[in-house]
């Protein structure tokens, strides 16, 4: 069973940049499909950023340009860098993982493990 723990949120000003990380832990798939997730108050889970365990990327309209998300597989860890961070920003993060059946995509319900998410604020 494979387990996440994000970290790295906090609060920030507009303009501002931040780094989250997901350190996965137990057995991991060997065709995978990681990424991050993010729901505001009020609004649904939606996809930010995935990769694959080929290094794949594929983002979210709203975050191209802005985020990148990378992976260490020696430390079994995601990141998520974060740049140029506006309010609409804003939500608490989640970082998930699925085995790679085909392509990943960033639907929410193809994903089945779960971190416990971190908050971030992004401030005008």
């Amino acid at each position: 069973q494979i387990q996440l723990v994000e970290s790295g949120g906090g609060s920030v000003q507009s303009g501002g940049s931040l780094r989250l990380s997901c350190a996965a832990s137990g057995y991991m798939y060997n065709r995978y499909c990681m990424g991050y997730f993010r729901q505001a108050p009020g609004k649904e889970r939606e996809g930010v950023a995935v990769i694959d365990n080929d290094g794949l990327t594929k983002y979210g309209d709203s975050v191209k340009g802005r985020f990148t998300i990378s992976q260490d597989k020696a430390k079994n860890t995601l990141y998520l860098q974060m740049n140029s961070l506006v309010p609409e920003d804003t939500a608490k993060y989640y970082c998930a993982v699925e085995k790679r059946y085909d392509y990943c995509s960033g639907a929410v319900y193809e994903y089945g493990t779960w971190g416990q998410g971190t908050q971030v604020t992004v401030s005008s």
